[in-house]
């Protein structure tokens, strides 16, 4: 396996991670009673902090290997 393909299927399973929580932030914040603009805005701040924690962790993995 080829270290692009490797490079490429971790983008998308973090990119698909990040769509799974934002979708499940959004729906909590909407039984929460939250208007669906509050919960556009809830879901973009999680899938945010997901983005931000997977970066931070490939960081520090780089580090580590490196």
């Amino acid at each position: 396996m080829s270290v692009l393909t490797v490079v490429l299927f971790t983008i998308c399973l973090v990119l698909i991670g990040g769509l799974a929580v934002a979708a499940v932030a959004g729906k909590l914040a909407r039984l929460d009673g939250a208007t669906y603009p509050a919960a556009c805005l809830r879901a973009a701040a999680a899938f945010a902090a997901f983005l931000t924690l997977a970066a931070a962790v490939t960081a520090a993995l780089a580090a580590v290997l490196s």
